[in-house]
């Protein structure tokens, strides 16, 4: 009798494990949790902050367009006005003022030694903000170019002839995600964005053409720039520089200068001599010396349309009709006024009145100052059309079909 071995089967069930990974490829329930905790933190701990969006570069009128500056189909924020220098001077702004919360370290006002001059440190503020609150809010996300107020910075006390407080604004120069903001699962929740201090200038102009306050006529330009006391500085200034330096170059009004012949010697004219009658040749009974022809000083910027030692001279466009030897003439019709002295025979350039104010003016007669600042206007074809142009609109190219 034959035994049959028995086969015993063992059947083993084996489970794999999942892989641990704090990492997900999906935006999943532990990123929404994250991000909930933290919009609730910076929502009890964070600042109000009023945010002026930013909605792109004014639109210029069709006749206007030029290549550098074109015309767009509607305003976004991301048109260039100018592309030859890469601005948006005008800017639009929305009239709505949109309110979320943000995070800063505040510091104290310290002037930075460690340089040359005096810089202060405290003008540009980094905050944080969280990133799906602010998209939120905005419909968009935070850019450069929008402008943060940060209302519990208002100074009700500041010293100025307006009974309002003084509002503190900064525009955004650059946004980044915040080292900070990733969290266990290596997602962003928050923007780190750069903030400073706004000027009164071009870009913000339709900010600071808003009411300082609700019902006031006041702006928040005349609040807030100090334009009108940099222009009384700067203005006091040129007038205590005039003062000290009235003309370029150098006065020799106070230093004689000897006449001397064609043998260097002294050239002296009495009245005394055979050959001269004071009477017919208007001429001064003291008269010693004959009047120098040339100036007996040389240097930089010398020329002033005076003659030397006070001499007295004529003016005008044009040459008079009876002279003699020694006399002076101004010719105001040059550019600059040119000084000439008779010598019996023609009239001989002295000088030219080069010594100018050091004042860039309007009324400053110099060839660089009457074109560059020229304002002049001409009728050409019934229109009026002003003498300084840009070559871009003078020459306008047209195509060659």
């Amino acid at each position: 009798m034959s035994c049959s071995p028995i086969v015993f089967m063992l059947t083993i069930n084996t489970y794999t494990m999942p892989r641990l990974s704090l990492y997900k490829p999906e935006r999943g329930s532990d990123y929404t949790f994250l991000d909930k905790t933290i919009t609730e933190m910076f929502t009890i701990g964070g600042t109000d902050v009023f945010v002026h969006k930013y909605l792109g570069p004014n639109n210029p009128d069709e006749a206007d367009a030029t290549p550098s500056q074109p015309r767009y189909d509607a305003v976004k924020e991301t048109n260039i006005q100018d592309m030859l220098f890469l601005e948006n001077r005008d800017r639009k702004y929305d009239p709505d003022v949109y309110v979320m919360r943000g995070i800063y370290s505040v510091q104290d006002i310290d002037f930075d030694m460690s340089q040359f001059g005096l810089f202060l440190q405290n003008d540009t503020l980094f905050m944080t903000i969280p990133i799906n609150y602010s998209v939120k809010t905005l419909g968009r996300k935070i850019m450069p170019g929008d402008v943060i107020e940060l209302p519990h910075l208002k100074d009700e006390y500041a010293l100025n002839d307006y009974s309002v407080a003084l509002k503190r604004f900064y525009v955004v120069e650059d946004v980044n995600r915040a080292a900070e903001g990733f969290t266990q699962t290596w997602y962003p929740h928050l923007y780190r964005i750069k903030l400073k201090q706004i000027v009164d200038s071009q870009e913000f102009k339709e900010i600071l053409d808003l009411p300082s306050e609700e019902g006031s006529t006041n702006t928040l330009r005349d609040v807030l720039s100090t334009y009108e006391q940099e222009m009384q500085i700067n203005n006091a200034v040129l007038a205590q520089a005039e003062a000290d330096a009235p003309s370029a170059g150098f006065d020799t009004t106070h230093l004689y200068t000897l006449a001397v012949d064609e043998n260097g010697k002294p050239d002296l004219q009495t009245t005394d001599m055979n050959d001269l009658d004071a009477s017919s040749q208007e001429l001064l009974a003291d008269r010693i010396n004959q009047t120098p022809s040339r100036s007996g000083y040389q240097g930089y910027l010398l020329g002033d349309g005076i003659p030397p030692n006070g001499e007295a001279f004529g003016h005008g466009a044009g040459f008079p009709t009876t002279a003699i030897e020694g006399d002076f003439f101004l010719r105001t019709d040059f550019m600059p006024n040119r000084l000439f002295r008779n010598d019996g025979k023609r009239w001989v350039k002295q000088e030219d009145n080069v010594r100018m104010s050091l004042s860039n003016t309007d009324t400053k007669a110099t060839q660089k100052g009457k074109f560059i600042n020229n304002t002049t206007t001409n009728q050409i074809g019934g229109e009026t059309v002003v003498e300084r142009q840009p070559l871009s609109k003078a020459l306008k190219p047209r195509a060659d079909n």
